[in-house]
């Protein structure tokens, strides 16, 4: 699927609808250059999660993890067993083991956990097949995003 969004608002929109669908496990792996809008729409997911802190790329702590309050989340509490979102940069490893050590597997594919990997390119071979890809793509117009998800279908 591919969608165009025309402003940052629109991209956090779009990252806020995707949260709502989510119900625990799921790992979103983030793909395009430097100023593409990656850690906007993570943060769109971390709001429609209920997040309120201020998100930012983890850069150099390479991982950070929210706690995601039930009653302030915008998924559907009934299905949803999210309580955690894992979000990791992947821009300064050197290899997929890297990302190992620092113990990401402790949260990919956990029922209660909802990662987000920016730079996901860098440790695609440690990636599992049911991984949600988000490839975004800055144009020349000011704010124009061209983001490519497979693996899941955005509800109106």
């Amino acid at each position: 699927m591919e969608i165009i969004t025309l402003s940052e608002k629109q991209t956090l929109n779009l990252g806020k609808k995707i949260a709502k669908q989510l119900k625990g496990g799921e790992i979103i792996a983030l793909i395009g250059g430097l100023g593409a809008g990656k850690t906007i729409f993570a943060k769109g997911i971390a709001n429609g999660l209920g997040i309120k802190k201020i998100i930012t790329s983890p850069t150099f702590v390479l991982m950070k993890i929210y706690e995601i309050n039930k009653h302030k989340s915008k998924t559907n509490l009934n299905e949803s067993r999210i309580q955690k979102l894992c979000h990791i940069d992947a821009y300064r490893l050197k290899s997929s083991q890297a990302l190992i050590n620092i113990g990401i597997n402790d949260y990919l594919g956990q029922k209660n956990t909802v990662a987000i990997i920016e730079w996901a390119d860098q440790v695609q071979d440690i990636l599992p097949k049911n991984a949600i890809f988000v490839k975004i793509k800055a144009k020349k117009k000011r704010n124009k995003r061209i983001i490519t998800i497979t693996k899941v279908k955005i509800k109106k």
